[in-house]
């Protein structure tokens, strides 16, 4: 799983595929074509919707209202509710309600239409060849397949979301989605889960906000030529109890034996789409990337590394001193003798530890006092122009979106010109990257740490996220471990997160690339992968020693939190202290 793209968008796990008994079931054109509003067959129409859509922005794309036969498209909604079983799957890109019965059907007879026969008539037109070439010509696409099919049913419900994508998959050439909400009723725009298309800064790289937003309505269909690297779009949160039903689909690449068959096209694409996949795990855009991974060598004189060797080695060469510098941040019970022996017990037992009550009660009352403050009394910034320093927005939205502290904002003279609870925070990060800290570490996980990075982030309800990553090896020192040491310091003020049904909880899952596209998924039929899920909280300290096999992310925030997720994110680079056991 590349770190910006995604192999499954989450609209793929059903699937409608020809099966034999299909041969002798194709439709007379001209009925097929009468199940269509006929504007759609106007030679007018078509050259005025192309120019539209050469011309829309932020890439081709384009809508038409009215798309199909009324009573038709109700019957295939009747059909679904009645004959087809959702279940909610998420993962670290989406959460959504998937048609688990209908990735069964690819092997129905389709001659036994007693189920879905008006899904089927549906299918077949959507897919014959007459709408096909008015597809391919007003998005300019060119041939499109007729026999390649790709179809899934998904309702998204209060909480559902679909996070920044491209839809470049195999041999996708065209997506579209024909939504089907209630048909009687209209989806106004406060309910959420509008589609929104991104504009880009260059080849993947999408801007952090979105420029154009479709209100899905009934019996309107959205499509967008797929552009590898530039036809970013996502599914805004649903934010209320109802059903925005829809069918995805794709056209793909002409097969051999189809009209517009090119020999080795679909290679090709799939090919160069690989290719750019490569450019991202090999890091060749960090330009855009923001904040940068700045893990830097901290720890220069080998008198400094001496001292964290033997703390390392022996918990008790923390000084009195140095006990006392740690306890104007760190709650006194975790820096006693026995405090800190019961830490180390439980790092080294599980390569992990998790602290509670990790700051003492006077920086915690106090913090507490001043998030709880800017959530209630300030206005949250939900939009690059709206943000203001010393707080920039992680970017870019295919890879992470949150707003993080720029500690280069800070400086003597300006200190005290900054809002207070932005210099606690610099404050408590600027203990955190203390020699004394590092201390503390090294006698808590056994673990030298020689370089770091810490950020002070905060993840707004309905905006923020990161996705599953790769580990990010540094290369730059030797005698390192292939690992990372990983704290969160999580600061969420508010109460409501241990259901998990608002998001904002921090996995560490199990890379399995042989088990299918769907590398992050939290919530379905198997859970083994998941590691660690950690939810949001008040005050508590995490650890995790993370190898390249394991996977990290922050689940985005629903719209329906009380408030933010706050937390200070720290990374080291480690090296063990030359003891020879394997365990």
């Amino acid at each position: 799983m590349s770190q910006y793209k995604r192999k499954n968008d989450g609209n793929e796990a059903s699937h409608i595929e020809d099966g034999p008994a299909t041969k002798h079931l194709a439709m007379e054109e001209d009925k097929m074509k009468s199940l269509f509003n006929q504007k759609i067959w106007d030679p007018k129409f078509q050259d005025d919707l192309e120019k539209t859509i050469a011309k829309s922005e932020p890439y081709n794309w384009g809508s038409i209202t009215d798309l199909v036969d009324d009573d038709l498209l109700r019957s295939v909604r009747k059909e679904i509710e009645n004959e087809i079983h959702f279940t909610l799957k998420e993962t670290d890109i989406y959460k959504v309600n998937q048609s688990g019965d209908l990735a069964n059907l690819s092997g129905l007879d389709w001659a036994d239409l007693s189920r879905l026969p008006n899904m089927y008539k549906l299918r077949q037109i959507l897919y014959s060849e007459p709408y096909r070439k008015f597809i391919a010509k007003i998005t300019n696409s060119k041939y499109l397949s007729g026999s390649k099919m790709d179809m899934s049913v998904n309702t998204y419900t209060k909480g559902c979301h679909l996070l920044t994508h491209d839809d470049v998959i195999g041999s996708r050439r065209v997506s579209f989605i024909l939504y089907l909400p209630e048909p009687d009723r209209k989806w106004k725009e406060h309910y959420g889960g509008g589609l929104r298309l991104f504009p880009s800064v260059a080849n993947n790289i999408p801007y952090t906000d979105p420029c154009a937003k479709l209100v899905p309505q009934f019996n309107q269909i959205a499509f967008f030529k797929v552009k590898p690297g530039y036809s970013f779009h996502d599914v805004e949160e649903v934010k209320v109890d109802k059903h925005r039903l829809s069918i995805q689909g794709w056209y793909h690449i002409p097969q051999e034996g189809e009209e517009g068959y090119i020999p080795g096209e679909e290679e090709a694409w799939v090919n160069n789409n690989n290719s750019t996949l490569s450019q991202l795990e090999f890091n060749l855009l960090q330009e855009f990337e923001y904040p940068k991974d700045d893990r830097k060598l901290v720890v220069k004189e080998p008198s400094q590394e001496e001292q964290l060797t033997k703390l390392a080695e022996d918990i008790t060469k923390l000084s009195t001193d140095e006990i006392k510098e740690l306890s104007k941040y760190i709650a006194e019970e975790h820096l006693t003798e026995e405090g800190l022996q019961v830490l180390q017990k439980n790092f080294l037992e599980n390569s992990a530890l998790s602290i509670d009550n990790f700051l003492n009660e006077e920086t915690s009352q106090l913090l507490s006092k001043l998030i709880k403050y800017r959530e209630l009394n300030e206005k949250c910034p939900t939009t690059v122009k709206e943000n203001k320093k010393p707080w920039e927005t992680a970017k870019p939205p295919h890879k992470w979106r949150f707003l993080y502290l720029d500690e280069n904002e800070f400086n003597e003279e300006s200190q005290n010109e900054k809002n207070e609870l932005d210099s606690k925070l610099y404050d408590l990060s600027q203990f955190i990257q203390s020699f004394v800290f590092k201390k503390f570490i090294a006698a808590i996980t056994c673990l030298v740490p020689l370089t770091q990075s810490v950020i002070v982030r905060r993840f707004r309800p309905g905006n923020d996220f990161t996705l599953a990553d790769r580990l990010q090896l540094n290369k730059n020192f030797d005698n390192l471990m292939d690992c990372i040491l990983e704290g969160t310091l999580s600061l969420s003020v508010f109460d409501d997160w241990e259901n998990g049904n608002i998001g904002g909880y921090q996995i560490y899952m199990l890379n399995e690339e042989d088990n299918g596209d769907d590398q992050a998924v939290v919530h379905d039929d198997n859970g083994e992968s998941v590691l660690i899920n950690k939810a949001a909280s008040w005050n508590s300290f995490n650890l995790v020693l993370r190898d390249e096999n394991v996977l990290e992310f922050i689940k985005y925030v629903s719209w329906g939190a009380k408030g933010s997720r706050w937390d200070i994110k720290m990374l080291w680079d480690v090296k063990d202290t030359g003891d020879d056991d394997e365990e």
